[in-house]
C-alpha cells in the first residue's frame, strides 16, 4: 500500500526507503534554499545531481553539505547558469548536450520573486524573463537528454493566482508595473509551460508537471521590505474563511517534498500536465482568495499553453 503525504511531509519522509542509485537529476538554483535541500536529499539517496547556479563560488560553499551527505554512489557537480542571460542559458545547455549524459529528472527550481521593475540582459521583464523564458530556453535546448520515462518538474507557486500571463504586454511596456502581478504572470507561465511541454513529449514517455512548494522563508523573499513577510501572512489569514486554520509557513524540508514527490514517487499519468501542491494533484478553483489551495483554470488551459509557447519562441528568437 502506498504512503500518503501532505502539507507537513518532508522530503526525507517522501524518499524514505527509495534508492536513486544510477539516476541523474538536474536542479537549477542550488545556491540557496529549496535548491540546496532538493539536491541534498536526492544525492543522499544515491542520485547523481547536476546543480545549476548563477554564482558558482556561492553555490560551491552552499552545497558543501550536499557533497558531504551524498551516499550510495550519489554525488554533485555544478554548472554555471544565469537564467537572466540567454547567452549564459544557451552556453550551459550546449555544454550539457555536448557532454551527452542523459537525465531521469530535471527540476526547474531557480527563480526570483517580487523584485523592483528591472530587465534581464536580453530586455525581458526580470521575473518573466528569469522564471519562465530562461527555463523555457534551457529545458528545450537539453530536451534530447531527457530519457524515456523522465520528468520535468517546474516550480510554480500559489502566486500564480495573482495574475494570468499577458501575451500582449509581457514586459509591462503599457501596463503599470506591480511586483506581485509580475510574479503571478511568471508563475502562471511555469504551469502553462508544463502543460504544453507535457503534451509535446508524453508520447515519447517524457512527462512534465508544475508544483507549488508552499509558503517558505528563503532568499526568494529578499526583495520584500523587513515587515513584508508578516504583512503577507496577515493578508492571507484575513482572507481565509471563518473557522479555517491559520496559514502557516513551511520549513525548507517540507517545501521540497512536493517537488520530489512529483518527480520521483507520483504516477506519471497522475501528474503529467498538472499542478501539484502538498504532495497531491491540486483541484481547479476559482475566486479571489489567494492561499486556500488549488489552481486557476487559466493556468491549465491547453490552448493558452500553446499560445504562450508561441509567444515565448517569438520573444527568444528560437523555435523548438
Amino acid at each position: 500500500m502506498s504512503k500518503t503525504f501532505g502539507a507537513k511531509s518532508t522530503t526525507e519522509e517522501v524518499l524514505e526507503g527509495v534508492d536513486l542509485s544510477g539516476k541523474r537529476v538536474l536542479v537549477t538554483g542550488v545556491s540557496a534554499g529549496l535548491g540546496i535541500e532538493t539536491a541534498r536529499t536526492l544525492a543522499a539517496h544515491g542520485a547523481q545531481v547536476v546543480g545549476a547556479a548563477r554564482d558558482l563560488t556561492k553555490a560551491k560553499t552552499a552545497t558543501e553539505e550536499v557533497r558531504a551527505q551524498a551516499a550510495h554512489g550519489g554525488g554533485l557537480e555544478l554548472v554555471e547558469l544565469d537564467l537572466a542571460s540567454l547567452a549564459s542559458v544557451r552556453a550551459a545547455a550546449d555544454a550539457l548536450v555536448a557532454d551527452g549524459r542523459p537525465f531521469d529528472l530535471v527540476i526547474a527550481n531557480a527563480g526570483v520573486m517580487a523584485c523592483p521593475k528591472s530587465f534581464t540582459k536580453d530586455g525581458f521583464e526580470m521575473q518573466f524573463g528569469t522564471n519562465h523564458l530562461g527555463h523555457f530556453v534551457f529545458v528545450n535546448r537539453i530536451v534530447s537528454l531527457f530519457k524515456p520515462g523522465s520528468r520535468l518538474v517546474n516550480l510554480s507557486s500559489a502566486g500564480h493566482r495573482y495574475a494570468d500571463v499577458d501575451l500582449d504586454d509581457p514586459n509591462f511596456e503599457h501596463t503599470p508595473y506591480s511586483e506581485f502581478i509580475a510574479y503571478g504572470r511568471s508563475k502562471t507561465a511555469n504551469i502553462l509551460f508544463s502543460v504544453e511541454f507535457d503534451r509535446r513529449h508524453k508520447n515519447a514517455g517524457i512527462r512534465a508537471t508544475a508544483v507549488h512548494p508552499g509558503g517558505i522563508l528563503t532568499e526568494l523573499s529578499r526583495h520584500l521590505p523587513p515587515n513584508g513577510i508578516q504583512e503577507r501572512l496577515d493578508q492571507i489569514n484575513a482572507e481565509r474563511p471563518e473557522g479555517s486554520p491559520p496559514f502557516e509557513l513551511k520549513t525548507i524540508p517540507q517545501g521540497t517534498a512536493t517537488t520530489v514527490w512529483a518527480g520521483v514517487l507520483a504516477k506519471a499519468e497522475a501528474v503529467g500536465g498538472r499542478y501539484c501542491e502538498d504532495c497531491h494533484v491540486a483541484e481547479v478553483v476559482e475566486g479571489d482568495t489567494l492561499m486556500l489551495g488549488g489552481v486557476r483554470s487559466y493556468a491549465l488551459d491547453p490552448e493558452h499553453a500553446k499560445a504562450l509557447w508561441a509567444k515565448s519562441e517569438e520573444m527568444v528568437g528560437e523555435t523548438f
